[in-house]
C-alpha cells in the first residue's frame, strides 16, 4: 500500500505535466483543444493498419496482398495446409474483371491421381534464352518462377541470403536489383545482373559504367543474364537517393561508393539515350560477356517500343529478353502518386507491349518475363495465357521468408528485419530456416501452375493459351482473354519447335493420371 500510495501522486504529475505541455504546444490543435485525451486518437492511428489487419478487415479486403493470399503464401512456406475449405469467399459474380479458367474434361495431359503429385515438379521456361539471337551463354532457365529483382540495401544481408540460398534450392533465378551483387547473393543461386541507372557494382571512380568491371563480376560470380533496368512499375522514370547516414561500409564496397555519403541514382542512363544506342549497347555486352542481355521496364508512352521492335526487326540488334513490371509493383519506397497513378497495370500493360513484338514478327524470338503480383497462382496463370514465359516475384517471396506485411519498407523498422538495415531487426531473421521457406513457396507454386496447366489439358503453363481464360462483365456476361487484349488466336504461344521441345521435357516415364484399370468394357 506504501508503493502505491507513492505511485498515485507521481503519476497524476505526470499526466498534469503532460497536460499542460499538450496546452502550451501550437503543433496539434488537437491536443490543445483535448489535451492528454487527444492522444488516443494518435495511437489509434499508431496501430491501425494492425487493427484493420488483425481485426477489422475481411479475408480479401486488405492490400496489397489480402489476408487469403498472405495465409497462402505462408501456409505454402511452411508446408502446412495451404487449402481451403467450404468454398470461395470471392465475389465472383459480381467482379468484373475477374478471370476464370477453363478446364477441359480431355486433354492431351492427364493429371496424376496422387494429392502430392507436382511437389517436386521440374517446369523448365519453354524458351531458351539467348538462342534466338545466337548468345555464347544462352541457356533454358530451369524454373519459370524466379526471384524479382530487390538489392541489398532495401533488403538485409540476412533477407538477401535467405533468398539466394532458397533459389539454390528450388533451382531458380534471383535476380541482384540494382544495388550490385553483394556478398548475400553469394550462397549458391544463380543470378540475374541488374544494371540501373548508376551502374553500381560495375562503375568506376568517377561513377560511370565500366565495361572491365562488369566482366570481371560476372566472371567471379554464378551470372547467367544482364538486365538493363530503365524503369519500375511503382516508380517509373524516378531516380533515388539513399542518405549518407545509411551508407555503410558494406553498402559501399557493394556499390562501388564512397561510404557515408549520399548515394544518387539518376533517372536516365548515362551509356544511351535513345532505342537506337541502347540496342549498340546490349549488343556490345552480350559480345563481351557472351550473355542474354533484356531489359526491365514499365509500360507508360508506347512510342519506345515501337521504335525498339522496328529497329529489332530491321537492323538484326535485339534484346533476349523483355521483363515488364506492372504497376502494382512493390517498392521500398516512392512518393504516393508514383505508386497510385503512374504506369500501367501489369495486364494491360503487358498485353500492348507483347502485341507490337508480336505485330512485327519478333514474339517467338523474345523470352517475356513479367511481375507485379505474379506469385500468386490465378495472377500468374493469366500472364502465361498472355505470352509470359517466366514470372518473377519479388513481395511473394518477402511474405515466405517473414514479411507480415507492415509497409514500414521506406522507415527502417521492418518489424521481421526484411527490409531493413537495422542490426538488431535483421537478427531475427534466421537465414538458414527462411531460406528453406522461400524454397517451399517456390515449389508450391510451380506445384499449382502445373496443375493447372494439366486441368486446362495442357503439359506447361506456357502452353495454356488465350482461349483458356474468360474475364467476367458482372453477373450473366464474359469476354475471352484474347478479346479483351485484341490477341490474334496463334499468339501468346512459344514457337511450333519450342512448343514440341518443353512438351517432350515435361512428359514423365510413367504413365499419367488414373485411379484403377478401365473395365473390359470401356470404350476408347
Amino acid at each position: 500500500m506504501t508503493w502505491a500510495r507513492r505511485a498515485v501522486p507521481a503519476v497524476a504529475a505526470a499526466v498534469a505535466a503532460l497536460a499542460a505541455r499538450d496546452l502550451i504546444q501550437r503543433d496539434h490543435a488537437l491536443l490543445r483543444n483535448f489535451p492528454v485525451l487527444g492522444r488516443a486518437r494518435y495511437l489509434l492511428e499508431t496501430i491501425g493498419p494492425e487493427l484493420r489487419q488483425y481485426i477489422v478487415a475481411g479475408n480479401n479486403e486488405e492490400r496489397p496482398f489480402t489476408r487469403d493470399q498472405r495465409r497462402w503464401v505462408y501456409a505454402s512456406a511452411k508446408q502446412e495446409n495451404n487449402y481451403f475449405g467450404f468454398g470461395t469467399d470471392n465475389d465472383i459474380e459480381y467482379t468484373p474483371g475477374y478471370p476464370i479458367i477453363k478446364h477441359r474434361t480431355f486433354g492431351r495431359a492427364v493429371p496424376p491421381s496422387s494429392p502430392t503429385a507436382g511437389h517436386d515438379v521440374r517446369l523448365p521456361c519453354a524458351k531458351v534464352l539467348g538462342a534466338a539471337r545466337g548468345r555464347a551463354r544462352a541457356f533454358r532457365p530451369e524454373s519459370v518462377v524466379n526471384i524479382s529483382g530487390m538489392s541489398f540495401g532495401s533488403l538485409s544481408g540476412n533477407a538477401i541470403t535467405a533468398l539466394n540460398k532458397g533459389a539454390a534450392l528450388a533451382g531458380c533465378l534471383q535476380n541482384t536489383g540494382e544495388g550490385g551483387l553483394s556478398p548475400y547473393h553469394r550462397n549458391g543461386g544463380e543470378l540475374v545482373f541488374q544494371l540501373g541507372t548508376a551502374y553500381f557494382g560495375c562503375r568506376d571512380e568517377h561513377g560511370r559504367f565500366s565495361l572491365d568491371r562488369l566482366k570481371d563480376l560476372v566472371a567471379g560470380a554464378p551470372v547467367r543474364a544482364l538486365e538493363i533496368k530503365l524503369s519500375q512499375g511503382a516508380k517509373p522514370s524516378l531516380g533515388g537517393l539513399l542518405p549518407g547516414a545509411k551508407v555503410s561500409a558494406e553498402i559501399a564496397a557493394t556499390r562501388g561508393i564512397p561510404a557515408g555519403q549520399d548515394c544518387v541514382s539518376p533517372s536516365r542512363h548515362a551509356e544511351f539515350s535513345d532505342c537506337d544506342s541502347l540496342l549498340d549497347w546490349v549488343e556490345l555486352l552480350a559480345a563481351e560477356t557472351g550473355l542474354p542481355v533484356g531489359i526491365k521496364s514499365a509500360v507508360g508512352d508506347l512510342v519506345f517500343w515501337q521504335e525498339l521492335a522496328t529497329l529489332m526487326r530491321d537492323t538484326g540488334r535485339g534484346v533476349d529478353f523483355v521483363t515488364i513490371d506492372g504497376g502494382e509493383g512493390g517498392t521500398g519506397a516512392a512518393p504516393l502518386i508514383f505508386t497510385d497513378s503512374v504506369s500501367l497495370p501489369f495486364q494491360q500493360g503487358f498485353s500492348r507491349v507483347y502485341k507490337i513484338f508480336a505485330e512485327h514478327d519478333l514474339h517467338e524470338q523474345v523470352v517475356f518475363v513479367g511481375g507485379g503480383k505474379l506469385g500468386l497462382p490465378d495472377n500468374a496463370i493469366v500472364a502465361f495465357a498472355l505470352g509470359c514465359d517466366l514470372v518473377n516475384v519479388g513481395r511473394e517471396a518477402m511474405l515466405a521468408i517473414g514479411c507480415i506485411q507492415a509497409q514500414k519498407c521506406h522507415t527502417d523498422t521492418c518489424p521481421t528485419g526484411v527490409a531493413t538495415q537495422n542490426t538488431w531487426l535483421a537478427r531475427g531473421l534466421d537465414p538458414t530456416l527462411k531460406s528453406v521457406r522461400a524454397a517451399n513457396y517456390l515449389r508450391t507454386l510451380r506445384r499449382d501452375l502445373t496443375k493447372v496447366a494439366e486441368a486446362c489439358g495442357v503439359e506447361h503453363p506456357g502452353l495454356i493459351g488465350t482461349d483458356a481464360v474468360e474475364i467476367l462483365d458482372g453477373r450473366t456476361g464474359s469476354t475471352p482473354l484474347h478479346q479483351v487484349y485484341g490477341y490474334r488466336p496463334e499468339w501468346g504461344l512459344p514457337s511450333p519447335a519450342d512448343q514440341a521441345e518443353i512438351i517432350r521435357l515435361m512428359i514423365p516415364e510413367a504413365p499419367q493420371g488414373g485411379s484403377a484399370p478401365p473395365s473390359a468394357t470401356a470404350v476408347g
